[in-house]
């Protein structure tokens, strides 16, 4: 039986991080207000700032953090580079 873990992809409006889609090793691109194309591996944004995350209200509330001008200023540094 093969144990690798199938990456998806999500084409997106925005960045996100969405409870429902941590451990799916799910790969997303999004197209920013200057429309420039930023990927970026939710795992790994989120295992990154898991902390950080989990304390904000709008992702107890909401299961989710979104941000539809760019990919936050913390997490730049964890975008896939084309």
């Amino acid at each position: 039986m093969n144990n690798v873990q199938q990456e998806n992809n999500l084409s997106l409006k925005r960045f996100v991080i969405r409870k429902n889609l941590i451990g799916t090793s799910t790969v997303i691109t999004f197209v920013n207000k200057k429309g420039e194309s930023v990927k970026y591996n939710h795992d790994a944004v989120y295992a990154e700032h898991q902390e950080r995350f989990d304390a904000m209200p709008c992702f107890d509330k909401y299961k989710s953090y979104t941000n539809s001008h760019s990919m936050p200023a913390f997490c730049r540094n964890l975008q896939i580079i084309k």
